[in-house]
């Protein structure tokens, strides 16, 4: 099968889907226990693989019925050191499982199922700290030293690229695009804002997106945000901005609560998909090089349903002329 770390074929024209809200799905449509919001224990279990595995093939059929790329996203999001030490997860154990997601998203890639459609496997990673709001904030160095280990192990595997999911400050960000340079992957880096379109920590997407830029030499393949509903950061996108140029992915939240709105949530807000689709499809004359379109939190398949037939048609993204 193709290997994609030296030309990532989201960035060539090609659209691509991803999957949507899979902790969010897991908890409150499964009613599974995901202690830390972890989903990589599932991997575990022959139960918790069939779910993963159902839930996975339902997007790969989005994508297939809409002509597009599938980037297959490993259930990684908190198997780094500190979430796996609460999750009782030592580094043997963390190695093991990082290693097994992998493997896990590469049987259903080369599954003749899947055939014909082009899939990117992601090996997904997180902050170190809560990603609503960090308690503490670690140095760009501190963060490289923090995420290396995982980044090494990714490296060693079928993984076609790193993408870095929930960012709340620009030092762990430029720490995390160091450290996978160094370990020669590919990466996505992906901030969350809150409702004013800002980070969580007050700096503004587009200084946060130069900063990176500025301090890693470019070094991430391209920048996303999630974890955001696009009502939130919509208007802190300015598309003559040179900065719009390197934002390729999308996944927003279905709801337009905030962050500690959601934090303190007991049931899910699935809002509106037909609107999200339309808000992308909006998105899309903003961010001229947008192509891998997904969603975050309360998303499911139906959302990424409605992001398909909005922004999609036969394989092509519907940008104006």
């Amino acid at each position: 099968m193709p290997r994609y770390r030296s030309a990532l074929p989201q960035l060539a024209g090609t659209p691509f889907l991803t999957d949507s809200g899979l902790e969010t799905t897991l908890v409150f449509e499964d009613a599974m226990d995901l202690p830390c919001f972890a989903s990589f224990p599932l991997l575990e279990t022959e139960a918790g693989r069939a779910r993963l595995r159902r839930y996975y093939q339902q997007h790969i059929e989005i994508a297939r019925a809409n002509g597009a790329g599938f980037v297959l996203e490993a259930p990684t999001w908190r198997a780094s050191a500190d979430w796996g030490a609460k999750l009782g997860y030592d580094a043997a154990a963390l190695d093991r499982v990082n290693r097994d997601a992998i493997d896990f998203l590469r049987a259903l890639r080369d599954d003749p199922a899947n055939a014909g459609v082009p899939m990117v496997i992601s090996a997904n990673v997180g902050p170190q700290g809560d990603a609503y709001s960090p308690a503490t904030q670690l140095s760009a160095d501190a963060a490289e030293r923090y995420h290396t280990p995982q980044m090494r192990i990714f490296a060693e595997t079928e993984a076609d690229m790193v993408a870095a999911f929930t960012l709340t400050y620009v030092e762990e960000a430029i720490g995390i695009a160091r450290a996978a340079k160094k370990a020669g992957l590919p990466c996505a880096i992906s901030f969350t804002t809150e409702t004013d379109g800002r980070l969580p920590s007050g700096q503004l997407l587009g200084e946060a997106i130069v900063q990176v830029d500025e301090e890693t030499n470019a070094a991430p393949a391209y920048f996303m945000v999630n974890c955001a509903h696009p009502v939130h950061f919509a208007h802190a996108i300015d598309r003559k901005a040179p900065w719009a140029q390197r934002i390729a992915g999308l996944r927003a939240n279905a709801s337009t609560k905030s962050h500690a709105e959601l934090d303190e949530a007991t049931a899910l807000d699935p809002g509106d998909p037909a609107d999200l689709g339309a808000r992308y499809r909006v998105l899309l004359e903003a961010l001229p090089r947008l192509a891998v379109l997904g969603g975050c939190c309360g998303t499911d398949h139906r959302h990424v349903e409605a992001i398909a037939a909005a922004c999609l048609d036969h394989g092509r993204l519907t940008r104006a002329a």
